[in-house]
C-alpha cells in the first residue's frame, strides 16, 4: 500500500477551448501533418502538473505521448503557431523517429521559424554552395506546396 493519501495527479487531455491561442496554432500544424504524414492521427495537447497547482502542456500524439519542452506564454497568434509547430515537430521526430516535414525539394527535415512576422517552414538548403535555404510554406500551408516528383534514381545501364 501506498503512503501517500492519494495518487499525484498524472497527465490528462487538454480539452477544446482552455487554450484557445493554443488550440488554432495546433489546427494548423495538423492540416500540415495531414498533409505530409497522411493516415496518422492529430496531434493533441496534453497538460502536466507542475508542482505548483499549475500545469505543462505539451503537444502529444493522439495517445497521449509527448517529447520536449513545454509550450511558454506568447504574445500573439503567430508566435503561438512557431512554438505550437516546434513543438509539435519535437514529439513527431522523437516518437516517430522520422525527419517532419521534410522539404520536397531536398528531402531533408525543415525546422519552425520566425519570417516577416509569421511563423514559416524554413529548409537548411542542401549540401552544394548553389543549393541555399529557403522558406517552404508558412505553418498550416504545406498543402499548398506544388510537390514535384522526386528524381529517382539511375538504373543500372544508365536508364
Amino acid at each position: 500500500m501506498s503512503p501517500f493519501v492519494f495518487d499525484p495527479p498524472g497527465p490528462r487531455f487538454v480539452a477544446v477551448g482552455e487554450y484557445p491561442v493554443w488550440d488554432e496554432a495546433l489546427a494548423a500544424v495538423n492540416r500540415d501533418l495531414a498533409v505530409t504524414l497522411p493516415g496518422q492521427p492529430a496531434l493533441r495537447l496534453v497538460a502536466y502538473p507542475d508542482g505548483d497547482g499549475g500545469e505543462w502542456v505539451h503537444v502529444a500524439l493522439a495517445n497521449g505521448d509527448a517529447h520536449g519542452s513545454a509550450l511558454e506564454r506568447v504574445s500573439c497568434a503567430a508566435e503561438a503557431l512557431q512554438a505550437v509547430a516546434g513543438a509539435a515537430q519535437d514529439t513527431v521526430m522523437e516518437l516517430l523517429w522520422r525527419a517532419w516535414p521534410v522539404c520536397t525539394l531536398h528531402g531533408l527535415g525543415m525546422h519552425a521559424a520566425w519570417d516577416a512576422g509569421r511563423a514559416v517552414w524554413r529548409c537548411a538548403g542542401g549540401t552544394g554552395p548553389g543549393d541555399p535555404a529557403h522558406l517552404c510554406a508558412a505553418v498550416g500551408e504545406l498543402d499548398t506546396l506544388h510537390r514535384p516528383p522526386r528524381p529517382g534514381r539511375r538504373r543500372r545501364g544508365g536508364r
